[in-house]
């Protein structure tokens, strides 16, 4: 029998885990007592704190909205309605999950929640992918931010395009005919708890839920209490990927040279691989800021005077789909051969997408 953590355990996994790093956090943002030789990096250490501050800040909102998410799937949402709404074709499914977003509007940190429990209602592996993958830029906010960014709908709609794009060709050729156990981490092929796996019936006998792969149905007094139970722990596991691919994040952006990147403009010495290099220079810089998509459309737009148009919109469809915290959180539903595959053909399709704009916009 598999069974599935309470909220309690997950939140003393949580604190032993999150209390050292906000300790260590801390003490060197207060500077005392701190080595002499950490004491040299004293600023670096302070705007380490600072950035990664920052980038969790920013994007626990949208956690909490993906963990919400989760809970109004796994309450409304029924695997035989979702049968109906998906149908039986990879592309289908594929193409639906790119468009979910418009429904769920949250960024990168909030859409693999909500894709893990897609995904253990029975969703095919190909609108997970999709989903997880488009949801932070195919969503109403997103699309709003980058229009008023660029004044612009034409940015805006090339950005929605090419990231389902991406989206849909990743998701069919990663997830297409290929075994879910292949694919998933074990968290995402456990069922989810509630009627489904009892097609809809009340178990009001027990009114309690038994820790096994098979659970009961709680009473609908408790029903509520239940999914915030469930909630709480996919929070506090997927908190742990944020804080770890934040502090990551936040390294990279201070202890890395991030002028030598943008140094390397297509108007360089590189010559005519100078459209090349700023296409690859943005994606990195995308991946090592990890912004999030709801606010990147505004730095992008001043990357727009130093790099060309192709580099920015790679910028604006990479980063959303593939950066430090989103690839680690990725872990909690997806194998790593899978997420390699992901990464690699994110990367892959994104910097012909920037190239493409390139040549067009010439």
């Amino acid at each position: 029998m598999t069974t599935i953590p309470s909220a309690s355990a997950a939140r003393r996994r949580f604190g032993l885990f999150l209390a050292p790093v906000v300790l260590l956090l801390l003490w060197l943002a207060s500077g005392a007592f701190v080595p002499s030789r950490l004491g040299q990096r004293s600023m670096q250490l302070q705007g380490l704190v600072t950035t990664f501050l920052g980038i969790f800040i920013e994007a626990l909102p949208f956690l909490l909205a993906g963990v919400a998410a989760s809970i109004a799937i796994q309450r409304w949402v029924t695997s035989d309605l979702l049968s109906k709404i998906v149908g039986r074709s990879s592309i289908g499914g594929a193409v639906r999950g790119s468009l979910l977003g418009l429904l769920f509007p949250v960024c990168e940190c909030g859409a693999i929640p909500a894709s893990r429990r897609l995904l253990r209602k029975g969703a095919p592996v190909p609108l997970g992918i999709a989903f997880a993958l488009a949801a932070p830029v195919v969503n109403p906010i997103v699309l709003l931010s980058t229009m008023v960014a660029f004044d612009d709908w034409r940015w805006a709609a090339g950005r929605v395009g090419l990231t389902i794009l991406i989206a849909v060709l990743v998701a069919l050729i990663v997830g297409a005919g290929i075994r879910r156990e292949s694919l998933l981490a074990p968290a995402a092929l456990l069922p989810s708890q509630g009627d489904d796996e009892h097609n809809g019936e009340q178990h009001d006998d027990h009114g309690h839920v038994h820790d096994s792969q098979c659970r009961h149905s709680p009473a609908p007094a408790n029903s509520w209490r239940s999914l915030l139970a469930q909630g709480a722990v996919e929070f506090f596991e997927m908190s742990q990927y944020l804080i770890l691919g934040g502090l990551l994040a936040a390294t990279m952006q201070t202890f890395l040279p991030q002028s030598l990147l943008l140094n390397l403009t297509a108007e360089g010495s590189l010559g005519l691989f100078g459209p090349l290099a700023g296409v690859l220079v943005l994606m990195a810089v995308a991946v090592l800021l990890s912004v999030c998509s709801t606010i990147d459309a505004f730095l992008a737009l001043a990357f727009l005077g130093l790099f060309h148009p192709g580099a920015v919109m790679a910028f604006l469809v990479f980063g959303p789909m593939i950066d430090i915290k989103s690839t680690l959180m990725l872990t909690s539903t997806f194998r790593k051969g899978a997420i390699v595959a992901m990464v690699v053909l994110a990367a892959q399709f994104s910097l012909l997408a920037g190239l493409a704009v390139y040549v067009l916009m010439r």
